[in-house]
């Protein structure tokens, strides 16, 4: 059966406005209405070019409008191809892959706080209750309590401040002010699957950056510098998922590195101040290139919603302008409550234990692990990165036992070794327990 196609011809006498985005625009009306179907081979760029009587980069613009917002995708041998109307980009990665019906009991999939050891939130709420200029409409960035718990735990001399909804946003409202369509970003590989979500929705090109256990490694940023990237993204402590740290020494060769140039450096520091390992930061050498995010969400409670920049001066105040079209600032209340949380002593000694169980469960399973064969370098964070024989296979065994875990392949930018994550956050701390997991998880990896 052949493929549906449309006329050059046919379009153009479609399409009124003939600029890029009128062109645009009424493909867009025409798909919407059914009148193109989903599945149809558009015309070629200069053939419809020549139909409409504009020159062929009006057409590529309008094209490229359309790719953008997931309408149409380009197949090499196919052409250009109608994918469906406008939709909201789907964060494929960060959504679960695979359904394994009803019998999952264990899930080992998401790394999120044990709720049991995050700090009691009730008389930080009570006190953050009684903050000045409650329910005033000036927009405050960073309310001065909170400023004043968090600057001296800042890794470098902070030009300015803000407060997000949390980790992710502050990533993709940095990386939206910092990078066009089209920009290039560099990024860790592995990374976090959200990052790569939030890159693919901003309809940036990724560029993969390896890394070992000290960081990023300067070889390969200096090959991902010369693309001439709009923004360096990567974690400093506690990464997502391989559990590795920037140390003193890769952070100052990644900023001779990125020093001469004008990309700008996002440290997105997820774990916050339940990671084992001190802040360390390329700002120490370059404050006015650099900007960190810090998430609380896993140290102090998800419900609060708060992450802190801290950085460049001009790109914080580019988040700010954007952020301005929506919420405008973060909650008084949430980011006092937070204040209150960093300076009582009674909140910090739960942090600090909650570490000391998060380290433990981690080590535990890390070692029931390399008992059977199963090496894991996870050194901070909620996490095991595990080497596998065959990722597919892995998680269906594990299923078949009714325990999730995360498919490595949503972490890598470039294909690698087949890995799975597994969440250790809240494992058991039950020895016996523990060990039952461990001998699933030997068996699900099979010959890594």
């Amino acid at each position: 059966m052949p493929e549906p196609s449309v006329d050059a011809q046919w379009l153009a006498d479609h399409i009124g406005d003939r600029s890029a985005r009128g062109i645009a625009s009424a493909v867009t009306d025409l798909i919407r209405g059914g009148q193109v179907p989903a599945g149809t081979r558009l015309p070629t760029v200069r053939g419809l070019a020549t139909e409409l009587g504009v020159s062929p980069a009006t057409v590529a613009d309008a094209w490229a409008t359309l790719r953008r917002h997931r309408v149409i995708s380009a197949q090499r041998r196919r052409g250009t191809i109608v994918v469906g109307p406008p939709s909201v980009p789907h964060p494929v990665r960060y959504e679960r892959i695979g359904d394994f019906g009803g019998r999952l009991t264990v899930d080992l999939a998401i790394a999120a706080p044990d709720p049991a050891l995050l700090p009691p939130l009730e008389k930080a709420l009570a006190a953050a209750a009684h903050a000045e200029r409650l329910n005033d409409y000036a927009r405050e960035t960073i309310t001065p309590r909170l400023r004043r718990a968090v600057e001296p735990t800042w890794p470098f001399p902070a030009d300015a401040w803000l407060v997000t909804g949390g980790g992710y946003e502050g990533v993709q409202l940095t990386c939206q002010t910092a990078a066009l369509p089209g920009d290039r970003i560099a990024v860790e590989d592995p990374t976090g699957a959200r990052l790569l979500d939030i890159f693919e929705a901003l309809g940036t090109e990724v560029i993969p950056v390896a890394c070992d256990e000290a960081g990023p490694m300067p070889d390969a940023l200096a090959e991902a510098l010369a693309t001439n990237p709009a923004a360096f993204v990567y974690q400093p402590r506690a990464h997502t998922p391989c559990g590795h740290a920037l140390t003193r020494e890769r952070a100052a060769e990644l900023a001779a590195l990125l020093a001469p140039t004008s990309t700008l450096a996002i440290e997105d520091d997820g774990l916050g101040e339940a990671s084992t390992t001190p802040p360390v930061s390329v700002g120490e050498h370059l404050p006015g290139q650099t900007v960190l995010i810090r998430s609380y969400s896993k140290s102090h409670g998800p419900d609060l919603r708060v992450a802190v920049l801290g950085g460049a001066k001009e790109t914080i105040e580019r988040v700010r302008v954007l952020r301005s079209y929506g919420t405008g600032w973060t909650s008084r209340i949430l980011q006092d409550a937070l204040a209150h949380l960093l300076e009582d002593p009674d909140a910090r000694a739960s942090v600090d234990h909650a570490r000391t169980i998060y380290t433990r469960r981690r080590e535990r399973m890390a070692e029931a692990l390399a008992a059977q064969g199963v090496a894991t370098h996870n050194n901070d964070g909620l996490m095991l990165w595990v080497p596998v024989a065959d990722e597919s296979a892995a998680l269906v065994t594990l299923a078949a036992h009714g325990v999730a875990a995360a498919p490595g392949s949503r972490y890598q930018v470039r294909p690698s070794a087949p890995h799975i994550r597994i969440a250790t956050g809240q494992l058991p701390d039950d020895p016996e327990s523990l060990h039952r997991l461990a001998d699933l998880v030997v068996l699900a990896a099979g010959r890594p």
